[in-house]
């Protein structure tokens, strides 16, 4: 459900999944509960949820806060799923641009 366009770019990459999906998937799909019976939960208005669950809006601190508090989960765990979404995008962007970025070596800085 990735509105990113690199996510199909090579029929051997897997899906990369963003917090929303992870959040629809993982959170709310089993509970059986909706957009609208989260974003009351957690006092949010419900397009701002369903934003993200859409993946049109990023994960952010906020909502992170929020959606740890209510799941009980680690501040900063949907937020992480956002980060690791993103750079998985960044990495399957810049394909294999990275790789000729020579690294420099740790004793060429001054001490």
């Amino acid at each position: 459900m990735s509105k990113s366009p690199t996510t199909t770019d090579n029929p051997d990459w897997l899906h990369n999944a963003h917090a929303g999906e992870m959040l629809w998937l993982e959170f709310m799909e089993p509970l059986d509960m909706t957009s609208v019976e989260l974003a009351t939960a957690i006092g949010l208005p419900v397009d701002r949820v369903q934003a993200v669950i859409d993946g049109d809006h990023p994960m952010d601190g906020e909502l992170d806060l929020r959606l740890a508090r209510y799941f009980r989960m680690s501040e900063g765990f949907f937020l992480g799923l956002q980060i690791d979404y993103e750079l998985l995008e960044a990495k399957r962007a810049l394909n294999g641009e990275l790789d000729r970025i020579v690294p420099r070596a740790a004793d060429a800085f001054p001490a």
